[in-house]
């Protein structure tokens, strides 16, 4: 098949890991796929040296932008018409809400165009633009694209179920239009036994002891990603754990932020960051800790759970979107947003019992090893690919 996937910009995250994984495995495969793709501008970083020299086709439009803006968006929507014109798919999948947009308006624009009902279109939600952290008014603008983009896709895949729920309880769309695939993880980076002069190396970078308690957050520091709890949660369990240290893994725009609020707590000694790390350090990161604390208000399921838990490391998270779809009682803790009494207490517990910590984490391992392989994800799409052809 003939397959271009459209995402709004390759900036290190979940929903753009998951697409150069899906672009990678579909030409592997042996289809002829194209990546369309924006810039990434801005603190988070890019995954352009991954994309390139792979077996699909990798194109950046640089009007291709996340925040909403005319000035690029229709010379966006007449530049991936074009494209399309020019590579005649027979599927487009769309990925992340701009792209998701322009992606599906401009594909359903030209079906009929090369071949009955070509070219179908799919999109894949990673996580909604609605949400509880904003104004009804936003919501109901961001409900009302979407029912209107629903109209324009033949289907739908999510990467949690919790996603196909909230969908169709706004309306978009109808059951039979959707099915879950979770994010593929690149598993063999994280199943593998680290070496212990690694990780000790690791945290010798970051001036964290050896016998230090290590609770690891990889998130963008941004709004909504929830490092005001941990923080707050920090400031109890410091007091009365003097072992334990905190490492954020990643940057953003909140970063001074909290690093001075950090200093004035007087915690520095207790937090280390790592600004960026590209993804193949994740892994390390994860071995040479402890604990992962994740207490994001929003993601559709944060792949760092599945990827702490392929890492035999226990998983504290917000009970929010598809996140109990993996954190349970056997595999971590889950807890009530915004609760710092619940996020202390959990975290309290894993602090003080190490052989519980080893028996959630191991089965963590097991209950995601085959639910987020990449061939497991590739398998769900290419299916709902076939179909659509027949």
């Amino acid at each position: 098949m003939k397959i271009v996937h459209i995402i709004t910009r390759l900036i290190l995250g979940g929903a753009q890991e998951n697409t150069l994984i899906t672009s990678k495995l579909l030409a592997e495969r042996g289809h002829d796929v194209t990546l369309i793709t924006g810039p990434a501008l801005g603190p988070e970083g890019d995954l352009y040296d991954f994309a390139k020299n792979q077996q699909f086709e990798f194109i950046i439009l640089n009007n291709l932008r996340r925040q909403i803006n005319p000035f690029h968006d229709m010379p966006a929507y007449f530049q991936i018409k074009g494209l399309l014109k020019k590579l005649k798919p027979d599927i487009v999948h769309t990925h992340s809400a701009k792209a998701g947009i322009l992606g599906r308006y401009t594909a359903y624009s030209l079906k009929g165009k090369w071949g009955e009902n070509s070219p179908k279109v799919i999109h894949s939600v990673h996580g909604l633009a609605f949400h509880p952290y904003q104004s009804g008014m936003l919501n109901n603008f961001y409900i009302a694209v979407e029912k209107a983009a629903a109209k324009r896709t033949d289907f739908f895949i999510t990467v949690a179920d919790a996603m196909i729920t909230q969908s169709l309880n706004a309306g978009i769309g109808s059951p039979d239009k959707y099915v879950t695939a979770y994010s593929a993880i690149e598993e063999d980076d994280f199943l593998r036994p680290i070496p212990a002069d690694e990780t000790s190396r690791f945290r010798q970078k970051y001036a964290i002891q050896p016998d230090a308690i290590v609770f690891v957050t990889i998130a963008r520091l941004f709004s909504l990603k929830g490092h005001e709890y941990i923080i707050e949660s920090a400031k109890r369990l410091a007091e009365r754990f003097p072992k334990v240290m905190w490492l954020f893994v990643g940057d953003g725009i909140l970063a001074d932020k909290y690093k001075k609020w950090i200093g004035d707590l007087g915690l520095g000694h207790r937090f280390r960051f790592t600004g960026l790390l590209p993804p193949d350090q994740i892994p390390l990161a994860i071995h040479s800790s402890d604990i992962l604390v994740h207490c994001s208000l929003r993601e559709g399921l944060a792949r760092t759970l599945p990827q702490a838990l392929l890492c035999g490391k226990p998983a504290i998270s917000f009970d929010v979107d598809g996140a109990r779809e993996v954190v349970n009682e056997n595999t971590g803790r889950l807890i009530e947003p915004k609760n710092i009494d619940q996020l202390t207490n959990a975290c309290a517990e894993l602090i003080q019992d190490k052989a519980l910590r080893e028996k959630l984490g191991a089965n963590g391992r097991e209950s995601v090893r085959t639910k987020f392989s990449p061939d497991t994800m590739v398998d769900t799409i290419e299916t709902v690919y076939r179909r659509l052809c027949e």
